[in-house]
């Protein structure tokens, strides 16, 4: 007799692979219906329905006659699996951890404030992000995925919180480096990018996003928040912080909401925006950096230096290649594309494991030394590009 667990466990198959008892064999270009099948009829986007919380994912890959690389993300374009090869006639398991979520809240008490679902921009409403599936993006010259095993698992999760430089973009070729994170952890954490295009600390609690965090979270989880680029605007009146004062009390403010939770709040400072002074990055952010260091000296939290970081990256590539990690061509001076995404994940990264913030047991253990100032050439970057190509600025450019 199968146990409650077991139950819950979905298993697929793909083209020609043998398939098990309670496997469901998924023919090609099956539409999604009856809670699975590929999302528009696209070969590339794989669905299944399931309730929120957090999943691991297990897949089979290789093909009995040719040689295959794949990219696997999740949800709105999660880094999962980045160019897994496997020569013809072999096969390997790879697995990761995904993350589901939908937008619903726990109704509050009769007469209480609060509310029962997150206040949702109109480009996040029918996303992957938040429907009622896992999607999973299967991407490579030649993919090879021949079976997918889905499981609901207890794992600590790392919670986002921030803007349009963290969120899941959804869309090429604008990228973010809280959804190239998950790659670089082991399966047995999840990664829960709450982060969203034009927030601030303000419209991140009146949206109920906050709100949707903390109830999510669970001893043990982690958080690590990230704001400054709309915070700092005096153009928006409705949501300024100022970096001295407002902003502060914030974090201040999170920090203890979290600590409370047994959740371990880790801040982060914003990555600059790509301004020339001559050769040297002209800060824009510095005073919203020396506030989060401040605070998080004051209340003893830890804090990974992504401003220091990009400005070492930036400066790195030099005023001429900076534009190839930036997105629509480089036009864009705030938000990043995937090479860019991907070497500020990765500073993230070596960020924890350099504070040895136990956290940086969860990282995966092949991680090359990552130092910002010593960039990878650019022209050497690969990684596979998404099926949804959109030009339109994220919110807060």
């Amino acid at each position: 007799m199968s146990t409650a667990a077991e139950a819950q466990v979905r298993r697929f198959v793909f083209g020609d692979a043998s398939a098990t008892k309670d496997a469901v064999p998924v023919a090609a270009g099956r539409a999604y219906a009856d809670g699975f099948g590929f999302e528009g009829g696209n070969p590339a986007l794989f669905s299944v329905a399931v309730p929120p919380g957090n999943y691991r994912v297990t897949v089979t890959l290789g093909l009995p006659k040719v040689r295959t690389d794949t990219s696997i993300k999740a949800e709105s374009r999660r880094l999962m699996l980045d160019t897994v090869v496997v020569p013809a006639g072999r096969s390997i398991t790879q697995s990761f951890v995904v993350n589901v979520r939908n937008a619903a809240l726990t109704p509050p008490p009769l007469n209480a404030p609060g509310g029962t679902a997150v206040l949702l921009k109109p480009r996040e409403r029918g996303s992957f992000s938040w429907d009622d599936r896992l999607t999973l993006e299967m991407l490579g010259a030649r993919h090879g995925v021949t079976t997918i095993t889905i499981e609901p698992v207890s794992v600590p999760t790392i919670f986002l919180l921030g803007d349009s430089t963290v969120t899941d973009q959804p869309a090429e070729p604008a990228a973010s480096w809280g959804q190239m994170l998950p790659a670089l952890f082991r399966p047995d954490i999840a990664v829960a990018n709450h982060a969203e295009s034009g927030e601030t600390m303000k419209s991140f609690m009146t949206e109920l996003r906050f709100a949707k965090v903390l109830e999510s979270a669970k001893p043990g989880d982690w958080a690590l928040i990230q704001f400054g680029h709309n915070d700092q605007k005096v153009q928006w009146p409705q949501t300024y912080a100022a970096a001295e004062t407002t902003y502060r009390d914030y974090l201040r403010a999170w920090i203890a909401e979290f600590r409370r939770r047994g959740v371990e709040p880790v801040l982060v400072t914003s990555p600059e925006r790509r301004m020339w002074a001559g050769d040297k990055i002209r800060p824009t952010l510095a005073d919203y950096a020396a506030a989060v260091k401040a605070v998080g000296a004051e209340l003893r939290v830890p804090v990974i230096d992504l401003n220091a970081a990009s400005i070492r990256f930036y400066e790195a590539l030099g005023p001429t290649r900076a534009p190839l990690a930036f997105n629509d061509g480089g036009k864009d001076a705030t938000h990043h594309d995937n090479y860019g995404a991907w070497m500020l994940a990765r500073a993230v990264a070596a960020g924890i494991a350099t504070a040895k913030l136990p956290l940086a047991k969860h990282l995966k253990l092949d991680l090359t030394a990552f130092d910002a100032g010593y960039p990878p050439d650019p022209a050497t970057f690969r990684l596979a590009p998404s099926v949804a190509h959109d030009s339109t600025r994220p919110d807060g450019n």
